[in-house]
């Protein structure tokens, strides 16, 4: 594509080069240029692109897009880098939107052939995007996936490094799912990836708010909550129609918000003020998974459902879900069918076994989202909870004590185990975790190799029980100190069971 094309109907300034040049690739990482690459110098919170216009520009590059007002280069020093390379060389009032809407046009906007569905939050966003994933597959519908675990579009699943991958990046995925026949794509759009311009250009048919918890403050990402808030009220700017749960705190600021940007409402929730509402909730098992069972109201009609993951927020999860996919044009039965079966990797995940026992893969690595599951799971078990867990090396030991103290005090017996122990000792940090347990009356062992910590977790449960293994979730991998190895607590725990079947215990 020639740089006239690729920059029409935007706002920029020639500093040195021709229009008429031809761009075969964009890049915002000056490693990745090759001959003919548009490089788009992006000022980060610790590298500033502008300090590698030159090593771009001599590795071949034939567009660099800078910003104005960068004080890196003084205009004689960007002619002579043209001079010398050719390279063309213009200047935009923001580069950050620029490293969007330059890779939109390279792709030939991709997001302009897809129906596009945000979900933003603190909580809930990945397993809301795999239930619509799930939903959209039963309604016959071929849809992608952007988010945490990872990205999706037919039979691919490539590994995820951001919730919202770079704009470059995003533009890449959203046309490859579109020369893939896919038609809708469900994106996680995080708070960073709307601070930083990630989903710039993009519209999105509906845009779903979850909830509002502290998360993501301090460091390089939101100084405090009001900006983290703000930043993903941003999704309303680009979105036709709002899905927002009404029973957070925060509904009356987030209605406003998405009223002023002119979107269509639909609110979900627990009560009958709801468009979207569940009532009649309760713990149940269908078909050997524990889940909830709800009876539902929409505007696309009544009925009876089940959601195959335990837990109440599990139904607000459902139920944005349900309005996303109702706003769609997806029937109820579509959407049953998928509720009935959904598996969110690393999310209360389910293991099949022939033990009698319900066996789950969390992502909870901190006494927070510890606490919160195994309250969830009391709820709807019968039988003893036997948790499985440990804590990251190189990370707070704080967290180790209060993971220990949750458990001592939640779960009936804890099976105290490695996790990602990274340069640490695995058995210093379990001693920390056994520091935490100790102030409880929580019965526990310690089990430092990870396989056998399940293994004996699932060894000493009975029909009836939970054994809830915890921390790692969807990630598939174990960090030593010297190395990386393959681990995957779904596929050990899948294994073990049948171990034990099969060993008649």
């Amino acid at each position: 594509m020639d740089i006239r094309t690729l920059l029409e109907n935007n706002k920029y300034t020639l500093i040195a080069g021709s229009l008429d040049a031809d761009v075969n690739s964009v890049e915002f990482d000056s490693r990745k240029i090759v001959k003919g690459s548009a490089f788009v110098a992006v000022k980060g919170f610790t590298v500033d692109g502008h300090d590698f216009v030159s090593r771009a520009a001599d590795s071949g590059a034939s567009l660099i897009v800078i910003e104005d007002g960068q004080d890196k280069l003084t205009e004689d020093e960007l002619i002579k880098i043209n001079e010398k390379t050719h390279a063309t060389i213009v200047s935009v009032p923001d580069s950050r939107k620029a490293s969007a809407y330059v890779p939109a046009a390279f792709f030939d906007h991709p997001e302009k052939k897809l129906d596009m569905i945000g979900v933003t939050g603190t909580k809930g966003k990945t397993t809301i995007t795999f239930m619509l994933h799930k939903i959209m597959s039963c309604a016959g519908r071929k849809s992608g996936l952007i988010g945490t675990v990872c990205n999706m579009y037919g039979d691919r699943k490539v590994h995820a490094e951001h919730t919202t991958p770079e704009a470059r990046d995003v533009y890449e995925l959203l046309s490859d799912m579109a020369d893939d026949g896919e038609d809708t794509c469900i994106m996680e759009v995080s708070s960073q990836g709307l601070k930083l311009d990630r989903v710039y250009g993009i519209k999105f048919n509906e845009g779903c708010f979850t909830n509002l918890y502290e998360d993501h403050i301090g460091g390089n990402e939101h100084p405090d909550m009001k900006d983290y808030f703000e930043c993903k009220l941003k999704l309303f700017e680009r979105t036709k129609s709002a899905v927002i749960n009404r029973d957070i705190p925060v509904y009356e600021d987030v209605l406003v918000k998405a009223k002023a940007a002119g979107c269509d409402i639909v609110t979900y929730g627990l009560t009958e003020g709801c468009d979207v509402y569940a009532y009649n909730l309760k713990n149940t098992s269908k078909d050997g998974k524990t889940g909830t069972s709800f009876n539902l109201n929409s505007p696309w009609g009544e009925g009876e459902f089940f959601v195959a993951i335990p837990g109440k927020f599990n139904v607000y999860n459902a139920l944005c879900a349900i309005a996303a996919s109702g706003l769609e044009g997806i029937s109820l039965d579509a959407m049953k069918a998928a509720l009935a079966d959904i598996k969110v990797p690393g999310r209360l995940q389910h293991v099949d076994n022939n033990l009698g026992i319900t066996i789950l893969v969390d992502y909870a690595h901190n006494a927070a989202s510890l606490e919160n599951v195994l309250d969830t799971l009391k709820e709807c078990s019968n039988g003893r909870l036997i948790t499985v867990f440990g804590c990251g090396g190189d990370r707070s030991h704080t967290r180790r004590f209060e993971m220990g103290e949750v458990s001592g005090n939640k779960s009936d017996y804890t099976v105290i185990t490695s996790d990602n122990p990274r340069t640490e000792d695995p058995e210093v940090i379990i001693s920390h975790i056994v520091t935490g347990i100790k102030k409880t009356d929580g019965e526990y062992e310690t089990v430092t190799d990870r396989r056998s910590a399940i293994r004996r977790a699932i060894e000493m449960s009975n029909p009836g029980d939970v054994v809830l293994i915890a921390g790692k979730g969807h990630e598939d991998y174990q960090i030593f100190k010297d190395e990386t190895i393959h681990f995957d607590d779904s596929e050990v725990a899948f294994e073990e069971a049948k171990a034990v079947a099969e060993a008649g215990r």
